[in-house]
Parts: C-alpha cells; structure tokens; sequence
C-alpha cells in the first residue's frame, strides 16, 4: 500500500512548501528511501555512540584526576559527593523533564517498538545523553551500552517519524538504530545484530537484516576510525590448547555464573521494588541515594584493594581497566573478591535506585572476576599438574577463565545466548575458547531460565506496570505454563469503593465507559476489600453502600509472581471468571485484574 500521496501519484497542493521529506518520497522508492535512511542512521548513531563515550570516559578522568590532587580527605568528599551529585540530577530530570531517562533504556526502547509504533522521543534521547554521560562519567557503577542504544533509538525514530507516513517504516528503522548502537559501542557488529534478534525483535527476519547490517557497518566504521580497531578487550589467550579438559571447567562454571546471575538480577528486582515505596520521600531523592551508597562502596574497595598493592578504581564507573588487569594475572585472589563483592552491590544500588546507565558493561565484569576466582582455585589449590596436565601455566589458565566467566555470567542475566557467545569474541579478538564458552554460557542461560523465567529486561517493565502482551517472547507455548500472571493482566483497573452507595458506583462506572461484569472493591485505607460483580450492583440499588453486599464474603485473589497456568487452574476450581491481583508483599495491595479472556488470548497466541 503507498505510504504517501506522492507514492501514489495523487495530486499534491502546488502552493505547499515541498519539504526535504516530501523531495525524497518523490526523487526515490520506498525501499530506496529506507536504505538511504538506514546509512543516515548508522552514521548518526555512530557518532552520537563515540560521543556517549568519549564525554564518559573524559569526565571520570577528569573527575579521578582531580580528586587524587586533594589529598585524601579531600579526595573521599569528591568521590562520595560527585556520584550523589549526579543522581540528584537524574532523579529530578526523570522526575520533572523525562521519565524515560532512568534505568538502561533497553525495557523503555522494547515498550516503545511493541506499544508505541518504535516511537521514541527526541527529548528523551537527548536526556539519556546528558544523563547517562553525568550519571556514569561522575562515578556510578553502571555502563553506558544500554542508554547508547536507547539515545540511538531515539536518533533512528525521529529519522523515521521525518521520511515517512507508513507507520511500519518507523517501527522498522528503530531495530536498525539499535543495532547500530550496539556496534559501535561495543566495536562488536555481529552481536549487535544477534542482540536485536534475541532481545527485540525475537526471530529471524532477513527483511529485517538487511537495513540493519548498513547501519551496522557504517556505525562500526565510524567508531573505529576515531576509537581505534582494537578489541575494547584485547585478551591475549593461548591457542594451543586441549578442548577436553576446559569442558570440564567451563560447565561447573557456567552452574555458578547461572545462579550468581539469577541473584545478581532477583536482587536487582527487589531493591528496585523496595525504592519503588519512596522511604526517602520523594521519587527524585532515591538516586541520589543510591549515588551516595554507590560512592561509599567503591571507596571502600579502593581503599581495599590498595592495601593489597592494586590501587584502581574499578568499582567506580565502567571498570574495563580492572577487567584487563584480570586477563593477565595482575590480580589477586583478595583483591577479586573484593572487585566482585563490592561491584556486585554497587551495580545493584546504583541500578535499583533508578540510576540512569546500563547493565551490560557490569555484567562483563562480575563474571571476569567470579572467572578469575575459578582460574585462581584452578591453579593455586588444585595443582593442574595433578589431575589436568594438558593446562599451560598459571596466567593462561586464569585468563581463560575470565574468558568463559564474562560469557556465562552475560548470558544468565541478559539472557542473549548467541550474542553472549559473540560480543566476547568480538571484544576480545579471541576466538580461542569457542567450544567451552559455548557450553557454559548455554548451561548458565538455561539454569538462570530455570530459576526465573521472565528476564530482567522484561521483568523490569513489569514491575513499572507495562504490559508485555505484544512482545513476541510471551507468544510461544515452550513458556506458557511458567509465565507470571502480571505479564498478560490488565493494570488498568477500575475499582469501587466500599463506602459508596451502589447507584453512586453505578452512575460513575457508566460515566467513565467502564461497564465490566466485576468489579475490585477497595475500603477505606487503600486497601482491597471484595469483589462485586455489576449484577449485584443492578439488584441491591437501594443497599447503604458497597460494603453490605460484600460482607462476609471469602476473597479471592491471586499473586503477581503466580504462573498463568496455576492461576488458570485456581480460577476453574473456584468457579471465577475474573480475580483480582495483589502484590506478593502485600497481599491487600491490589495490583491489576486477570480474568479467564485473558488466559485464553494467552493460549489463542500459543497456538497461532
């Protein structure tokens, strides 16, 4: 169908001013037009990428020089204020200019190519910039892939919003700024693609490739010809070596990556859930406290970790260089434990308290340190030459380690196995380890599936109440009898109050166009107190209030982390049509409304 009246050859007011837009639909086709836009894309992308790096990279060594001329009082009151400093002005930014600017922006970006059309707006993408340039580059323990591709969302968006009318065109030029965010980011452009793949789009498409890999490549090349062509990681590993005894160490650790992932993610859940009640008052304080705890925290593992003769900053902001100093046995078994610990909790925070800065970058480094720690047990308390003689000496074993550790620990929390197998090769330059890498990031994917089924991109628009219907990975029946009812409920909802006369309820049920066969009764704290269904409502007119026709009645309700296939179940056993949802934690908090229609559109997209 012609995406314009030009495309169509209808006739066009000759009096209008023919726009830039209007020149290209009439000059080119629609596919020539997207390509064109694709190339435009990478180009912008990359630069606004190289840009979001450099302005990081130059902050936190402004930042850290400074501080080391102060002396040590003054070099703690830098480094526990600049990080607090910064989420205070995240805080009120996100809370007074743009809500999309907290958080990695990977969920914002997936809710905006699912529920809006790939709409992102310019404005938060100027303010994931700004933000995630201050939020990172003043010291907090987060990195800056997630909000790249977010701001490079937001510049491919507004490309498509420009040069077409077809609102699929704009849906499809967001995958591409995606993909052309990550590579130059990461200088990695085969994982880019896999990454939108797996995390966005969920399937194979060449239709969908094709514009991608344009803007891929020139995104690459651009942040090659001003970062350079190394690795981010320039891993020196052995390449003689004997694939049988690395199995044997790349699965146990891929057991471990899987389940310190699942923690790594359930804690950042939780905490983020714990900020979401505002203990600290207002919304726009909790990242300036999660600032300031981040702050202390890598204080302390830099004081620590100068005791052992290792005086980097590595808690603070990215951490590559720690990272680095892992793959060539400059590092410690003291002083990874410490690195692991304290950026563990830092990341947490920092994440939780609705920080603006991505999880990718620490990912990579919890499992480079929890990789050297195997590779230090490999070599120090169990001699390989004891019972794996085919290993070479300490540093290449450790090295390896790390190696396998990043790809596991990446594929238990973001849940992208083949783009985890792939970022670490493209950002290493190594391609050494292929097999035993292969087998623990498959083994850490699976167990943290396992343990969680919903990952932590989708879990966390979950929690901010978006509803994941339309996103493909909540299509398929392979995760149907495991997924939380909070993934298809309805959060909208409209409830009574058990104070007011039926008829009032009535009247104002009508009034706002919600005219459902049930209804959530809430009671004079907040909190839920029944359920009463519109034909009760029609036959007690003349009752005192809500209240009388649902005393004494059993309520029934089911929990948001209940799986739809149990809580399909419970509702045929209780004879229900619709039930009420309430937080886990609070079992009188009422959270959104699940009714057998539900269910059944679940199982409708289960078999189509």
């Amino acid at each position: 169908m012609p995406s314009s009246p030009i495309a169509a050859g209808l006739p066009v007011n000759e009096g209008a001013r023919t726009t830039a837009a209007d020149w290209l639909r009439m000059r080119f086709s629609d596919g020539q037009r997207f390509l064109m836009l694709c190339l435009a894309a990478g180009a912008a992308c990359g630069l606004a990428a190289v840009a979001f790096h450099l302005a990081i990279h130059g902050l936190f060594e402004s930042l850290w020089h400074f501080a080391r001329s102060m002396g040590t009082p003054g070099f703690c009151t830098v480094l526990l204020a600049a990080p607090a400093l910064a989420g205070l002005l995240v805080g009120l930014a996100v809370r007074f200019v743009s809500s999309e600017a907290s958080g990695s922006g990977i969920p914002e970006t997936k809710a905006a190519y699912y529920n809006h059309g790939g709409k992102v707006s310019t404005r938060a993408g100027i303010c994931r910039f700004v933000l995630g340039a201050l939020y990172v580059g003043l010291g907090n323990s987060l990195g800056r892939e997630g909000p790249t591709v977010h701001l490079s969302a937001a510049i491919s968006s507004r490309i498509g919003r420009w040069a077409f009318r077809d609102p699929a065109r704009v849906q499809a030029m967001l995958p591409v700024g995606v993909a052309a965010g990550i590579a130059a980011a990461f200088n990695a452009p085969l994982s880019a693609l896999t990454f939108v793949f797996e995390e966005l789009l969920d399937n194979f498409s060449m239709k969908a490739l094709g514009g991608m890999v344009v803007a891929v490549v020139v995104a690459a090349a651009i942040s090659r010809g001003i970062l350079g062509e190394e690795p981010i990681l320039p891993a020196k590993i052995f390449q003689d070596f004997k694939t049988a005894p690395w199995m044997l160490v790349a699965l146990p650790l891929g057991l471990l990556a899987g389940s310190s992932g699942h923690l790594f993610a359930s804690s950042v859940l939780k905490l983020r859930s714990w900020f979401a009640l505002r203990p600290f008052g207002c919304s726009w304080i909790n990242p300036a406290v999660g600032g300031l705890a981040c702050g202390a925290l890598a204080l302390a593992a830099y004081f620590l970790t100068l005791q052992a003769g290792d005086p980097r900053s590595s808690v603070f902001s990215i951490g590559y260089d720690s990272l680095q100093a892992a793959f060539e046995f400059k590092l410690g078994a003291g002083v990874l434990v410490i690195l692991l610990v304290f950026k563990f909790l830092a990341v947490v925070v920092a994440y939780s308290s609705g920080g603006s800065g991505g999880l990718f970058s620490p990912t990579l480094f919890l499992g480079g340190m929890l990789g050297g720690l195997i590779g230090l047990l490999l070599t120090s308390v169990v001699h390989p030459g004891n019972w794996l003689p085919l290993f070479p000496e300490d540093a290449r074993v450790i090295g390896g380690c790390v190696l396998l550790g990043m790809g596991a620990f990446f594929a238990a929390v973001i849940r992208c196995p083949i783009t985890s197998l792939l970022i670490i090769f493209e950002m290493t330059g190594n391609y050494s380890l292929i097999l035993p890498l292969m087998a623990g990031n498959m083994l850490a994917w699976q167990i943290a599936r396992k343990l969680q089924p919903v990952g932590i991109y989708d879990a966390l628009l979950l929690q901010d109440g978006v509803n994941l219907r339309r996103l493909p990975a909540y299509r398929g029946s392979q995760d149907y009898s495991k997924l939380p009812v909070q993934a298809i409920m309805t959060y909208d909802v409209f409830p009574l109050f058990s104070s007011e006369p039926p008829v009032a309820a009535l009247h104002r049920a009508v009034a706002a166009g919600c005219e459902y066969r049930a209804y959530p009764v809430l009671g004079m704290d907040g909190q839920l107190a029944g359920v009463v269904t519109r034909a009760e409502l029609e036959r007690h007119r003349e009752a005192p209030d809500v209240a009388a026709l649902i005393g004494g009645r059993e309520l029934f309700t089911l929990p948001t982390d209940l799986s739809i296939r149990s809580a399909a179940q419970k509702m045929i056993e209780a004879n229900l049509s619709h039930v009420p949802v309430v937080s886990t934690a609070q079992p009188g908090k009422l959270i959104g409304w699940l009714t057998m229609n539900d269910i059944m559109r679940q199982m409708s997209a289960m078999s189509g």
